[in-house]
């Protein structure tokens, strides 16, 4: 049994969760509530109108919708892939048709939606269509009842990792494991052998660029080698369907589990909705379901006569409609299991172990990738079904995204991923990274990971070409720049940074086109932490005739999380703050800003207001770590 002071702990996790989930609520309700379809929609959750481009079928025969809103409509805002929505009809400012589905793409002007319904609307040919995110109680149900398992039955095994991870149990290992992978570098084999020889617990800490998805799908295989199948989650769905697309690359047999419009359309085959179509007893399953939808429009057929005898009629139709219905469901559910019982890795979300079609089932391994993402309740969830946890991540990158203040300072920010590498000697940090050239690499190296990155011998002194430098700051203190806020988002910009950047940019990619290297660079990034100026940057560089279409084709521009697990040739960061009283806002969370600077393979451009943002010892020691390399310039450089 778990000790009082992890029941302690578990119970103040519930009300910080409980506390997230309110205020998560409230901030919804607040978009919503009492407010038109106009207003709706400049604050980011709705689009309206919406015109149907397409209906199809999936590969699990789900139907999708293509929708697309007018171009003149450029409001930010809150869609994104996976998020519940309502599709509705709307007559005189009121919703009256509506069905509900999950975002299955976005790009630009237009959304394909999963609807959670097996039939077309006759509605949706309408003019008046809308679009409108719900809000999904499901993720916290699931993880209120992962605390409360913990809470009342932890006994067992569960106790034993609970006491482990959260109390003063000990991480077990078997002697020494010794396999070596001549493709792996020392630590990533020394990272590989730990989980090898785990018997509780195993920790792989992957800083950026350092090959962690490469040694953890090492680490499946070898496990798989010892075990008939293993759980893999992780708290994102790009990031388990990165996992499947490299397992299947290995020939794993994989399932995804989830929603269909979860998932990249190049894994759908993977999703356990799709592999029921492919499997040997699907067509007794459609035939099933065939005959209980005919025997359904026979009972309910408009007759002129209705008397006793039609009457009975209609009541044997029916039980037969069910009885048929009945049974395929019975099919489906024999189908999903055997497909579930036989593979060699159940894959989804850390939400998704809660599924429906992994109730009582019980894994001896569970990987969880990017630990350091996750909310604590959330990672229970694949946990209590496990025996044995591998985590994987780093605590120096982005963090789980929490809304509530007050739950965040009470702890709910603090990961599983962070407590478990602090209470235990069961981690091992990847220190060969393969992406950055070596100046870039260095103060990320000095400032979060105790001087302990390498840069592989491939990258480590790369450059778009010989004499250029890989890192530059430019400092704007002093050039009379001063941040805006957006008066809907609240969100910073800062227009005479922007237009700098656009110059700086310019004239570097002019030097690249007089050096005969322009035609080397495969793609740039440009990162604000604002939102505001990621669109104030779209707008000035698409405005732009300097700029070729290749070169268009080739830049990003977006926030710090949209570039998570990403990298880029050339990345440029403009911090935005400037002001008189040193106010930095979320820029003080430099786990973003590690993130940020780590995407850079060959070139890295800083530019900020020293004068605002050094009073964070962060930020001081990136200057003066530029200034040590002569990477440090001045904006009034650009400035004419």
């Amino acid at each position: 049994m778990p000790s009082k002071e992890i029941i302690k702990e578990i119970d103040n996790l519930k009300n910080l969760l409980q506390k997230e989930k309110e205020e998560d609520l409230y901030q919804f309700q607040l978009k919503i509530s009492g407010t038109s379809i106009s207003d709706r929609r400049k604050e980011g959750i709705c689009w309206y109108p919406v015109k149907t481009e397409r209906t199809t079928f999936d590969m699990g025969e789900r139907l999708l919708v293509r929708i697309s809103r007018p171009k003149e409509h450029t409001h930010a805002h809150f869609f994104q892939s996976g998020k519940l929505v309502s599709l509705f009809s709307n007559t005189e400012n009121e919703m009256q048709d509506a069905v509900t589905g999950v975002i299955n793409q976005l790009r630009d002007n237009e959304m394909i939606i999963t609807l959670n319904s097996d039939e077309i609307p006759d509605w949706l040919s309408d003019k008046n269509l809308g679009v409108q995110l719900l809000f999904d109680e499901n993720s916290y149900r699931e993880m209120e009842f992962a605390l409360k398992y913990l809470s009342e039955n932890a006994v067992g095994r569960v106790g034993e990792l609970l006491n482990i991870l959260l109390g003063t149990g000990e991480a077990r290992f078997y002697k020494e494991n010794d396999t070596i992978l001549p493709w792996l570098n020392e630590s990533q084999n020394n990272a590989l052998n730990l989980v090898l020889s785990a018997l509780d617990t195993a920790i792989i800490h992957g800083p950026p660029g350092t090959g962690k998805t490469t040694t953890i799908i090492q680490a499946i295989l070898q496990t798989l080698k010892k075990e008939r199948q293993i759980l893999v989650c992780a708290p994102s769905n790009a990031a388990v369907d990165l996992l499947v697309e490299k397992l299947d690359i290995q020939g794993v047999d994989v399932v995804r589990i989830g929603h269909p419009a979860r998932v990249t359309e190049n894994i759908l085959r993977h999703t356990l909705d799709a592999r029921i179509t492919q499997h040997h007893y699907y067509k007794d399953l459609k035939s099933a379901r065939k005959q209980s939808q005919e025997y359904f429009n026979l009972a309910y057929k408009y007759k002129r006569n209705f008397g006793q005898e039609e009457r009975e009629q209609r009541r044997l139709l029916i039980s037969e409609a069910h009885k048929l219905k009945k049974e395929a469901a019975q099919l489906e559910f024999f189908i999903a299991n055997d497909i579930v019982e036989n593979a060699q890795v159940i894959a989804c979300t850390l939400v998704g172990a809660a599924n429906q079609s992994l109730k009582g089932k019980r894994f001896k391994t569970v990987f969880i990738d990017e630990a350091a993402q996750s909310l604590e309740p959330a990672a229970w969830i694949p946990i209590i079904k496990s025996e044995r946890i591998i985590f994987a991540g780093d605590h120096h990158q982005l963090p789980p995204t929490v809304k509530s203040f007050a739950a965040a300072k009470g702890g709910l920010e603090i990961t599983l991923f962070e407590k478990a590498i602090q209470r235990n000697t069961a981690d091992v940090m990847l220190a060969e990274q393969y992406r950055m050239n070596s100046q870039i690499m260095a103060f990320s190296s000095r400032y979060f990971y105790n001087n302990k990155l390498t840069a592989n011998a491939k990258v480590a002194d790369w450059k778009i070409f010989g004499e250029d430098m890989p890192i530059e700051f430019i400092d704007t203190a002093g050039c009379g720049f001063g941040e805006q806020s957006n008066g809907e988002t609240k969100s910073r910009y800062n227009p005479e940074e922007a237009d700098l950047l656009k110059k700086h940019l310019t004239h570097y990619l002019n030097q690249l086109e007089y050096n005969g290297q322009i035609e080397k660079i495969e793609n740039i990034g440009i990162i604000s932490p604002y939102s505001a100026q990621t669109v104030l940057l779209k707008s000035l560089l698409a405005e732009d005739e300097l700029f070729s279409d290749d070169i268009r084709s080739k830049m990003s521009i977006n926030t710090v999380d949209s570039f998570q697990g990403q990298e880029r040739d050339i990345i440029y960061i403009s911090l935005v703050r400037s002001n008189e009283k040193s106010e930095i806002g979320f820029l003080a969370d430099i786990r973003r800003m590690n993130v940020a600077m780590t995407r850079a393979r060959k070139k890295l451009v800083v530019v900020g207001d020293s004068g605002t943002i050094c009073n964070n010892s962060f930020y001081q020691q990136f200057v003066d770590y530029c200034t040590s390399i002569n990477a440090y310039k001045s904006g009034f450089e650009y400035l004419y």
